[in-house]
Parts: C-alpha cells; structure tokens; sequence
C-alpha cells in the first residue's frame, strides 16, 4: 500500500512540476509556448490554472495519506513494558538470559548467639 502511494505521489510530483512549466509566467522570460494553438490563451491559463491547483490538492492528500501509513507501521513501545535482558558475563560464551520477574531476596539467617550489648 504504501509503495503504491509513493508511486503516485511522484508521478503527480512530475505533472505537477511540467503543468507549472507550462504556464506563461508574469515576467515573460521563461514562458514556454507563448503563442497560438488551439486554444486561446485565456482558455489555456484557465486550464492550466486549475490543473495546477488540482494536482497541488492531489499532492497534499497523498502526501498526507503516506504520513499516516508510514506512522501505521510503528508501535509505540515502553521500556518499562520490556522485560529485562541481563547480558552474559565477560569472557563467557552462553547467551544472554532474559529475566521476567525480580529475583526474590533471600531470607536472613537466623544468629546462632545472641548479640550481647
């Protein structure tokens, strides 16, 4: 889903950037095709205009629909939720141990004398 989305979202980038391209722009130095043809030129700036605008729209959707895609994929994690991995010793080749619970303290021995004051 998301590849298709990212698809799409370039290729209404590439038409986006060639519509713009193609409008005669208001300083007259890099309009392309700013004669005649079939359409009259306010027919064409109206075309054009509202293309451009409709591809812009194209664009923000897209572009929002693959930050919601891509935010999909994660799950928010807590280290508190994590279980505790207690790595292996210095030299010693067994694996790491994860722990699941506090290990229980033990219970102190009772003296054998009693303490005198």
């Amino acid at each position: 889903m998301q590849t298709v989305l990212l698809v799409i979202h370039v290729l209404i980038a590439i038409f986006l950037i060639a519509v713009v391209l193609l409008q005669r722009s208001e300083g007259g130095a890099l309009g392309i095709g700013g004669g005649g043809g079939a359409m009259s030129s306010r027919g064409a700036a109206n075309l054009l205009t509202r293309t451009t605008a409709g591809l812009a729209g194209a664009f923000m959707v897209t572009s929002i629909l693959l930050a919601i895609v891509s935010g999909a994929h994660t799950a928010p994690a807590s280290i508190l939720d994590s279980p505790l991995t207690v790595p292996a010793p210095a030299g010693s080749t067994a694996p790491a141990t994860t722990e699941t619970a506090p290990a229980v303290p033990a219970t102190p021995a009772e003296p054998s004398a009693p303490i005198s004051e």
